[in-house]
């Protein structure tokens, strides 16, 4: 038997902000002490858009507040190490992987199990739609013994390790899930913080586990606020209302401490899709014409002012290996003549710079011939319409190794007939065979040369052209110690961030 042990102009914003950080007797200063730490005070630019669902984005944002965990994580060369699964290995031609558990605790006090475990990873794979991470991959997984659970898939799977780190894969205790297969994330995830109250959409207060495995964390809880607005999170930071503030516009960086801003090169991009299942760009001809009508050079100077550089494809400079395994797209559509074609351009509000894009490719677009209608919402009410295909285009921002860190599972995902997150609804048999061939690959260099060539004929679809890479900018106050904004957008409080 295994133990266990232990949004408008700043002026109209802040009054509201003032409201929701403002000092109280839960959310303590910085001289608390040691012993109880000070609470951290974060603004985050998405809101919740499932109700902390962990099958969906809400899982990213449990990940970054240090609320979940899987049985892997990340590093920062994109390795998959050690979380709840101390160690694996592989069997059956990599068929199946044998994942040895550490000794851990889930937040509502019970052990975490290989049972549990098992029963976790079962009810992600049948969650509809089914996580990202799992685009095109069944798996089955059951409990070996105590402390070791077997997971295995239909076809061998190399990089299940990298697969299994994705937030969507986090393990909750087995009191989480209810019969219709929801999930409580409320005080029953693994990770140094536990969420333990919401208010809806708009905010959520986290407590320290003390429990956690891999010790306590320096911070005795989080306030987390969303604010979608990206000039009120700049101006509650330099307010000192708040101690973290995401995704900062690049517009209000100079009007901050130089010291309060970071820098983190990133595999993130902002694209143009095209709807290829319905309206105007089901016609290859004028997704050429919009491809030949933009000048990403512009975007990259005016709406990112530096801080992103002239796509060179879905993978750019932040994976070093990209660059010199490109292949030249094939087979693309002779451009033919808009004639004044009615176009219906989405983005969100929530990411300051996709407005502005969107500004400069309905320019573009209409010099172009194209006659272009904005549509611009908080993602929160964008999402559900953008995923049912109700525009034309979308100017979307994707980081391409969010999913796994694989760079053949996020083409799997985004661009397969079956592709969970297809925004451009391609469905297109080269592409899927190439797809498909890629993940055959276990080899890391063969896999990375089979995705390029998978790439390239995405790129040659013209269903998503992709428009600059991009740096996050996040704000941080001086006093703050050990955040954790990464490549990835995983993570961003951990058991050594304070204040």
């Amino acid at each position: 038997m295994r133990t266990s042990h232990r949004l408008i102009a700043g002026l109209f914003v802040l009054p509201f902000l003032s409201g929701c950080f403002a000092s109280s007797g839960d959310d303590s200063s910085a001289s608390a002490g040691a012993a109880g730490g000070a609470r951290l005070r974060v603004a985050l630019p998405f809101a919740p858009t499932e109700n902390y669902s962990p099958y969906g984005q809400d899982a990213m944002l449990l990940s970054r507040l240090g609320v979940t965990e899987g049985l892997t994580r990340l590093d920062a060369n994109g390795t998959a190490v050690p979380a709840l699964a101390e160690s694996w290995s592989s069997e059956n031609g990599g068929r199946s992987w044998v994942f040895t558990l550490r000794d851990a605790t889930f937040q509502d006090g019970e052990a975490v199990t290989a049972e549990a475990v098992a029963a976790a990873l079962t009810a992600a794979g049948k969650a509809d739609p089914a996580p990202s991470a799992l685009s095109g991959v069944q798996l089955t997984a059951t409990a070996e013994d105590d402390d070791r659970v077997r997971v295995a898939t239909t076809a061998p799977d190399p990089v299940l390790p990298l697969r299994l780190s994705n937030p969507s894969l986090a393990v909750f205790s087995p009191k989480a899930y209810d019969k219709k297969g929801t999930v409580n994330v409320v005080g029953t995830a693994t990770g140094p913080f536990a969420l333990t109250g919401t208010e809806g959409d708009t905010a959520a207060t986290l407590d320290r586990f003390d429990d956690y495995w891999g010790g306590r964390a320096q911070a005795s809880g989080v306030t987390a606020r969303f604010v979608s607005d990206g000039t009120a999170r700049a101006n509650a930071l330099r307010t000192g209302q708040v101690d973290i503030a995401e995704s900062l516009p690049v517009a209000q960086v100079p009007s901050l401490d130089k010291d309060d801003v970071h820098e983190v090169n990133t595999a993130r991009n902002t694209s143009l899709y095209l709807n290829t299942r319905s309206g105007a760009f089901t016609d290859a001809g004028l997704r050429a014409a919009a491809r030949e009508a933009i000048d990403t050079s512009v975007v990259a100077k005016g709406a990112y002012e530096g801080y992103a550089v002239p796509a060179q494809g879905l993978f750019g400079p932040a994976l070093t290996w990209a660059a010199g395994k490109r292949v030249e797209p094939a087979g693309r559509g002779r451009a033919t003549r808009p004639d004044g074609e009615s176009i219906t351009l989405a983005t969100y509000s929530d990411r300051p710079e996709l407005p502005e894009t969107a500004q400069v490719l309905q320019q573009q677009l209409r010099k172009a011939g194209f006659k272009v209608k904005l549509e611009v919402r908080t993602y929160a009410r964008l999402e559900g319409d953008l995923l049912d295909g109700a525009f034309d285009a979308a100017v979307f921002s994707r980081n391409m190794m969010l999913d796994t860190g694989d760079p053949v599972t996020v083409l799997a995902s985004d661009y397969t007939c079956d592709g969970s997150n297809n925004l451009s609804f391609l469905c297109d048999k080269n592409v899927d065979r190439l797809v498909a061939a890629a993940q055959a690959e276990s080899g890391t260099a063969e896999r990375q040369d089979a995705a390029m060539k998978a790439e390239a004929a995405v790129l040659g679809t013209d269903s998503v052209i992709p428009l600059v890479h991009l740096k996050l900018v996040a704000g941080i106050a001086t006093d703050v110690q050990g955040a954790l904004p990464d490549p990835y957008e995983r993570t961003l409080l951990g058991t050594g961030t304070r204040r």
